[in-house]
């Protein structure tokens, strides 16, 4: 099945719409499924249910902590806000949700921001710039009042950054653990309490990430693939459809369009 669809990536969260065509079978469209971000899930004009050990959960907006695993059952017209728990939005959102695998928030609080998410199916579609204007707004609305997170540890944030312009390459730990001035096994302890993730699965996810982003902007899949620092495009569909439920081949991603 082929989902059509736009993506839209800035730092620490993106968003992703899609116009998912109704399922031939029973059961949810993506398999069972965890990623690192957390996942706020919207409908709209679609619907849609998110399943979890615990039961399933409908629309019309539901977030998802990180790392849990869930089938998505997604149709029509729907958008998903995926932000990395370690960003400020991130913190103040895992926060609010405190420890739960699936919350609902207050959809008074989106309304606003929702309404501008029609616009992305209208003629002629609203280039890049505007949806991710769109996605910041919802990101916005969604935060609130949150009390203001926690920094990072500055040793790993110094990491981060050296880490970002690398993911093409091969990063070893030690490297890591050395430019934060940090033992391997001190490192790894204090990356895995800080972010919530060990690095290598951290690096893995970043790299999906910048995969994802070259698939967007119209690269094929071994292109984004190598990009990213992936081994090949299969390595690339295998993370993929472990991190999302789904193969990266059934998205038919529509390209922002010329000013």
């Amino acid at each position: 099945m082929s989902i059509v669809g736009r993506i839209v990536l800035w730092e620490g969260a993106s968003l992703w719409t899609f116009d998912v065509p109704p399922s031939r079978g029973e059961g949810p469209t993506s398999g069972l499924h965890a990623h690192h971000a957390i996942q706020l899930t919207l409908s709209a004009g679609g619907r849609f249910a998110i399943r979890t050990k615990d039961g399933r959960t409908e629309g019309p907006a539901v977030f998802v902590a990180p790392d849990v695993p869930h089938e998505f059952e997604p149709e029509g017209k729907i958008a998903l806000v995926f932000v990395e728990p370690e960003s400020r939005a991130g913190a103040a959102l895992m926060q609010q949700m405190n420890g739960a695998p699936v919350t609902c928030p207050d959809i008074a609080r989106l309304e606003d921001a929702l309404a501008g998410l029609m616009g992305i199916w209208t003629n002629p579609q609203p280039d890049n710039g505007a949806i991710e204007a769109i996605g910041r707004k919802i990101l916005e609305n969604a935060v609130g009042e949150a009390l203001p997170p926690s920094p990072l540890d500055p040793r790993i944030a110094r990491m981060l950054v050296w880490l970002v312009p690398r993911l093409r390459d091969r990063v070893e730990l030690a490297e890591a653990a050395a430019i934060a001035c940090l033992s391997e096994s001190r490192f790894s302890h204090l990356f895995s309490a800080e972010i919530g993730l060990p690095f290598r699965t951290y690096v893995l996810w970043r790299r999906l990430m910048l995969a994802v982003e070259w698939t967007a902007a119209g690269s094929s899949l071994t292109t984004a693939a190598h990009e990213a620092g992936f081994a090949d495009s299969a390595h690339f569909s295998r993370t993929f459809r472990r991190m999302f439920g789904l193969p990266a081949a059934s998205l038919r991603l529509i390209q922002a369009p010329a000013r």
